[in-house]
């Protein structure tokens, strides 16, 4: 499972250093393949190849509807298989890069099976003007949280 934040850069090339804490689980459950997508141009969302499989076997069954194809035009959109190379690095698509200004700092947060890159300072304005309330963790319905 990824959680946590780990604060990285992206490099001038678009390249993302996976946080070691985050490689080590890549290398002990998935491989270096990664779907690299994002469903609102704010951020990347980087799936283990194995993660993104599963979403696209769910969508496979679900019917057809304008909102898978609205899912399918935007994720594939912004989307591009990327390979992890041997110093541990993904290459961020650059319209993604720049739709979500992703250079230099930026928060890399485990979301369970998949990862969130982020623009730091934006991610830092979002969480302050949008903070978790007690009525947000109710609707969560989750005993002890």
């Amino acid at each position: 499972m990824f959680r946590g934040n780990h604060p990285t850069r992206v490099d001038e090339k678009g390249r993302l250093k996976v946080p070691a804490e985050f490689k080590r689980r890549v290398d002990e459950l998935y491989g270096p393949q990664f779907f690299i997508t994002s469903k609102d141009g704010k951020r990347a969302e980087l799936y283990p190849m194995k993660e993104w499989e599963r979403i696209e076997d769910a969508l496979a069954k679900a019917p057809s509807s304008g909102a898978k194809k609205k899912f399918l035009d935007v994720t594939n959109y912004y989307g591009q298989v990327v390979e992890m190379d041997a110093q541990g690095r993904l290459l961020l698509p650059q319209l993604l890069r720049e739709d979500a200004t992703l250079a230099g700092d930026v928060a890399v947060l485990g979301m369970q099976t998949y990862l969130v890159v982020a623009n730091d300072a934006q991610h830092r304005a979002q969480l302050a003007e949008s903070p978790l309330t007690d009525a947000d963790i109710d609707a969560l319905g989750v005993v002890g949280i």
